[in-house]
């Protein structure tokens, strides 16, 4: 028989053991999830914009898994969405039934967080994707000193957050520390609503580094109502819709290519607004199931549907290509790594409370 022949038919072997072996790893996941429950755990309060895009995938994704499982949502806020990380990648079953819906900041945890206080690695989880891509603003009350983004160079602005670890945190440090934004913070509030609550009281004067998308769906009223204002985009890019009404980003406020640098580093997230992952550990054939599975929820008719009602945008991100952006995220230099981290570096000393 010659070489080409005896290539040909290795080839067609190959290719029949294929579908077999698919068909096969479709079997096993069937057969684990029958009968299961998948709880999605959210490292934020109820009610505000992870929980809801949460509670929405958990109505629709089950049905495109192997077994149909049964979906429940819970929350764990605390240390910026990290108690409910920590909890999923180190206590929970490492089986495929827990699933942690997390801020945006996770993924960007050797340049974002405090690694001393995590007891994972953050790119030997499995993600599962974004449900969404998007853009961080700050929302101000009209009758705060700052009207427009530059008055926050020469007056004070006394923002809410939940910790500094948060993007309501970290994103308003950013400023102060790359841009010398005047902002005072103010932490310790569980979630956004009620951190909106605390700025509709006066408590506050606005609340930055909250999705434009979240604005839209959860509280546009504070726009309808005259109550604040959208003053800037922490982006470089911006929204569309955001950039047409003439709403400034904050990135042509640098002044150095590294600052840029750093800024741009940060705003990363953007592309992966709202990541969900399992553990590490987790069969792979159960991760590629959720990944497919992922997507294919985000792409359903009735789950696109129900989005639009609750006027939620839905751009989602695959797993594979979110888990290749933390590993390259991983390949910066620690040098630099160093100085993103002392950006966002929370100091009472300069304004923090």
């Amino acid at each position: 028989m010659s070489t080409s022949r005896l290539s040909a038919l290795r080839l067609l072997a190959a290719c029949a053991v294929l579908p077999a072996t698919a068909a096969l790893a479709q079997d096993k996941v069937a057969s684990f999830y029958k009968g299961k429950t998948v709880t999605i755990l959210v490292g934020s309060s109820a009610g505000g914009g992870y929980d809801t895009y949460a509670r929405l995938l958990s109505r629709h994704m089950g049905r495109h898994i192997p077994g149909a499982p049964k979906f429940v949502v819970q929350n764990m806020p605390g240390a910026g969405s990290n108690r409910a990380a920590g909890y999923v990648a180190d206590v929970a079953a490492k089986d495929g039934t827990f699933i942690a819906s997390v801020y945006s900041a996770q993924p960007l945890g050797r340049v974002l967080l405090d690694r001393s206080k995590l007891t994972y690695d953050p790119a030997r989880l499995n993600y599962l994707g974004s449900a969404s891509q998007d853009t961080y603003v700050c929302l101000v009350r009209k009758d705060a000193q700052v009207k427009k983004y530059t008055d926050i160079f020469e007056k004070e602005l006394v923002l809410g957050s939940s910790s500094p670890n948060a993007s309501t945190g970290y994103m308003s440090i950013l400023q102060r520390n790359v841009l010398g934004a005047k902002i005072k913070l103010v932490v310790g509030y569980r979630g956004s609503r009620q951190i909106f609550a605390a700025m509709e009281k006066g408590e506050t004067q606005g609340v930055c580094g909250i999705n434009w998308t979240s604005v839209q769906s959860g509280y546009k009223r504070f726009i309808d109502d005259g109550i604040a204002h959208i003053i800037v985009q922490e982006a470089e890019k911006g929204v569309p819709e955001a950039n047409k009404a003439g709403i400034p980003r904050t990135f042509d406020y640098a002044k150095s290519e590294e600052a840029k640098k750093i800024l741009r580093t940060v705003y990363m997230q953007g592309q992966f607004a709202r990541p969900y992952f399992v553990a590490g550990g987790v069969p792979a054939e159960r991760v590629a199931a959720l990944r497919k599975a992922f997507m294919s929820a985000w792409q359903d008719k009735q789950l696109q549907a129900e989005a639009a009602k609750l006027r939620l945008e839905v751009n989602p991100l695959s797993g594979d290509d979110l888990q290749k952006l933390v590993l390259d995220i991983n390949k910066e230099p620690d040098a630099f790594v160093e100085k993103v981290k002392q950006a966002i570096r929370y100091d009472i000393g300069k304004g923090g409370k």
